[in-house]
């Protein structure tokens, strides 16, 4: 694809989706190899926005999730750093295997008190989601926290997630099928409400940084 075509792409799908959408503010329409990347990404973009069902666009290179449907963005969710993730393992679309999993306090039979519905406040703040084909992304909290023995807390989970993360990637690169692994800090909030937002199934396109 030249660069006039890329150029009409850009323009139509921007245009398309709405006035106040902007593809990639920080793309830089000098540099070949990120007309490349946004070129790829939109492309797997416009077949997800022919369907009614919502999608993530992971945008490394702005440091940004957006949460998005039939193209518009529904939700931006800001990434505070990021780690991993092969470069050709993190192409194409990946589809959600599982929802993180929501783990209540139980309440016993005969207590008297009614189990109140599924909040944000019951979704986790660290997890790992599955995706299909061979992706996995972990998700950690900031650890930046007034409350001294929460922040001590998400140190030791995040320390354990990195061991976790560490051995899996040992393994799969003995594996048949190698799986990318890429590792997403948020804050608290954020992280909670992408799990929120979360649904089995849900297609995944991720926007990779280029060399300049």
């Amino acid at each position: 694809m030249n660069l006039c075509a890329i150029l009409v792409l850009l323009v139509f799908t921007t245009s398309s989706w709405g006035k106040d959408i902007e593809a990639f503010p920080d793309l830089n329409l000098n540099n070949p190899n990120e007309l490349k990347e946004a070129t790829r990404v939109l492309e797997e973009e416009l077949k997800l926005a022919a369907r009614p069902q919502t999608y993530l666009l992971i945008d490394l290179g702005g440091g940004t999730i957006h949460i998005k449907g039939r193209g518009i963005g529904l939700h931006q969710i800001p990434i505070i750093a990021w780690s991993g993730g092969s470069r050709e393992g993190l192409k194409g679309i990946h589809r959600l295997v599982a929802r993180p999993p929501v783990v209540r306090r139980k309440i016993e039979p005969g207590a008297g008190v009614e189990q109140e519905p599924i909040s944000l406040a019951d979704m986790p703040v660290d997890y790992v989601l599955s995706f299909s084909p061979s992706l996995s992304v972990t998700v950690v909290p900031s650890v930046a926290s007034d409350n001294l023995f929460q922040s001590a807390l998400l140190l030791v989970k995040v320390g354990w997630r990195n061991v976790k993360d560490w051995t899996g990637s040992f393994i799969s690169d003995r594996s048949s099928e190698p799986m990318s692994h890429l590792r997403l800090t948020l804050s608290m909030d954020h992280a909670q409400s992408l799990a929120w937002s979360l649904v089995d199934g849900m297609a995944v396109v991720i926007r990779q940084p280029t060399d300049k």
